[in-house]
């Protein structure tokens, strides 16, 4: 791992990193090697290729085989073109694409057309470039059997793809549009993230809205009336990213999109609402109660605050019933020990006035006892 390409050298490894007490039996036309011995290797390091970890986690691995050309890679939203061969782990081939007369595969990366791993590592290759892509069942077919065209996947299969990244047209960034462009493309992200929304696909959507507000950000590109329909698409990008942070059970997102939206419309009933619910499934109730009467202040009719001002209503009482029988519960021995020292005082007390009534003549007389 030290070496680079072309390098020689001598290495002496001592007998725990070789084949420690036990040695090795000859076999293979090499001799044996005595237990504890100390190896002397001359190596020479001719190539290597290098392996991306692409998902963070090894389950979807990348060896390049042939390097690519320039310096940028597919990414996400580009159109690909590539050609391969999908194969089991004992070699099976399932698939081929590109390859024997068969016409290459083109897709959209991160449009979920192909399998999770197979998007993710061709979102990362160069023009040209050829690699070795293992994907673990979780980002491949999963446990489910699938028939495909040379053969069926069983369940909980590992698949290799050995594919060649043909071409690719990335997506136009921002700074490449002009400002009537930026806006359209915005609009059809903007559209895009509601189908997704509607069919469930909350990260996803969630990813578009975040897209399409970042094409038309408030950088001075843009004219007065093309920034008013910029600034309407933000606002809306950003309550439907809230949105779909909700649903996600990402509440600190939601919170900062929707402060993001009231930073420039203070007013605007669906930020506070929304913000609203996140304060209060991350317990933050006084800060919803304020959003709530600002909501209402606003659209006092509004059914779907009211509703939400009630729920919180009822979290705040059980909240506080929780809160009285936790201090209940942390006071109540030393009142007790109070209560117990008080009683015994007391009777102390009526024990001390029994005392000096024996004490006393029966006829009223005072002793001198000199």
């Amino acid at each position: 791992m030290t070496m680079t390409r072309g390098e020689k050298a001598e290495l002496i490894v001592q007998p725990q990193y070789a084949f420690g007490e036990k040695g090795r039996e000859a076999g293979s036309g090499f001799r044996s090697i005595p237990p504890d011995s100390m190896l002397y290797i001359n190596i020479e390091l001719v190539s290597f290729k290098p392996v991306i970890n692409v998902t963070g986690d090894f389950t979807v691995i990348k060896k390049i085989f042939k390097e690519g050309e320039g310096a940028f890679t597919a990414n996400e939203g580009a159109n690909v073109t590539v050609r391969y061969t999908a194969m089991l782990e004992d070699g099976t081939v399932f698939e081929k694409r590109g390859i024997d007369e068969t016409q290459p595969l083109k897709f959209v990366t991160d449009e979920e057309q192909v399998i999770t791993g197979l998007d993710r590592a061709v979102a990362t290759m160069k023009k040209g470039e050829r690699a070795i892509i293992s994907i673990h069942p979780d980002y491949a077919f999963g446990n489910v059997e699938v028939k495909q065209d040379l053969a069926i996947v069983p369940p909980g299969s590992k698949v290799v793809y050995d594919i060649e990244m043909v071409d690719f047209i990335k997506e136009k960034a921002p700074w490449e549009l002009n400002s009537n462009e930026k806006i359209k493309v915005a609009e059809r992200k903007k559209e895009e993230g509601n189908l997704l929304f509607k069919s469930g696909k909350y990260q996803r959507a969630a990813k578009k809205y975040d897209k399409a507000a970042d094409f038309v950000s408030r950088d001075g590109s843009l004219g007065d009336d093309e920034e008013k329909l910029a600034k309407s698409l933000r606002v809306s990008c950003w309550l439907n990213g809230a949105a779909c942070c909700l649903k996600l059970n990402d509440f600190p997102g939601a919170i900062k999109l929707c402060t993001q939206v009231l930073d420039v419309e203070f007013h605007n009933v669906k930020a506070l609402y929304r913000r609203a619910q996140a304060y209060i499934e991350t317990e933050d109730f006084l800060l919803a109660d304020v959003d709530i009467k600002k909501a209402l202040e606003v659209d006092p009719q509004n059914r779907e605050v009211k509703v939400l001002k009630m729920k919180l209503k009822q979290l705040q009482a059980d909240s506080d019933k929780k809160d009285a029988k936790l201090y209940e519960s942390m006071f109540a021995p030393k009142t007790k020990r109070l209560k117990v020292e008080k009683e015994e005082d007391e009777v102390v007390k009526m024990d001390m006035g029994n005392v000096g009534d024996s004490a006393a003549p029966s006829d009223g007389l005072i002793f001198d006892s000199r």
